[in-house]
């Protein structure tokens, strides 16, 4: 077999529509744009456009508020964590947020991780974040770890 052989397979392919090349065509004359106005046409583009009249997304109030300096977290879960620990992924004596992404536990970093307390904290875990919600920090100290929050939140608590 040779390149110069090759084909597509019987009824794969159709030959594309010549439009406007003559009424025998059976798309010739208006070329399937039917008569006059603005969209038998070249150069239409008439998206959201609803006649003159007020068109429905500026109808409609505007909603909502977004932060121009919000932060996004990746957040991770006690129990996942626990998880990674039992599979030997984690070392639950020194957890920071890059061997949380090197153990595939969270994709990006972001602004930082916050942790949360979904799940049982595993034992012994010491943990260095940028967030933690109060309820995660008590059950790792509960369960004999540690939790270091070193983001805007630590700073705050401080003062």
């Amino acid at each position: 077999m040779k390149l110069n052989e090759l084909s597509p397979a019987d009824g794969s392919t159709k030959k594309r529509m010549r439009i406007g090349r003559g009424v025998g065509s059976g798309k010739g004359k208006t070329g399937g744009r039917g008569v006059k106005g603005q969209l038998a046409r070249s150069g239409v583009a008439v998206n959201g456009f609803e006649g003159g009249q007020m068109p429905i997304y500026m109808r409609l109030p505007k909603r909502g508020f977004k932060a121009p300096g919000a932060k996004t977290h990746a957040w991770v879960n006690l129990g996942r964590i626990a998880k990674a620990v039992d599979a030997g992924k984690l070392d639950a004596s020194n957890v920071t947020e890059e061997t949380l992404v090197a153990a595939g536990l969270v994709r990006n970093v972001r602004d930082g991780v916050r942790l949360l307390a979904k799940g049982d904290a595993p034992k012994n875990l010491n943990i260095t974040v940028t967030g933690a919600s109060k309820a995660a920090v008590d059950a790792v100290q509960k369960a004999g770890g540690s939790v270091t929050v070193t983001g805007a939140a630590a700073a705050a608590a401080e003062e």
